[in-house]
């Protein structure tokens, strides 16, 4: 897959560096994890931290299947 490059927002949980969108998930996945953002409850909830709450467009939960698509909106 080509690379794409995270906008400043993206970076803050991913690097800057451009990378593939599928490795992108996974370090988002890696930050997630990390960081113990996964909802306790329903693992198919995405807390949001400070840095994620800006890639989220201000949201402070999100589903998996809806985060890939706020992703989206910080690669070039």
């Amino acid at each position: 897959m080509k690379p794409v490059q995270p906008d400043a927002a993206l970076a803050a949980v991913v690097g800057s560096n451009p990378l593939p969108r599928t490795e992108m998930t996974k370090k988002l996945w890696v930050y997630i994890k990390k960081h113990g953002l996964q909802d306790k409850k329903n693992k198919r909830m995405i807390n949001a931290d400070a840095a994620l709450k800006v890639v989220f467009g201000g949201k402070a939960q999100v589903s998996m299947f809806d985060m890939t698509k706020l992703v989206s909106k910080h690669v070039a």
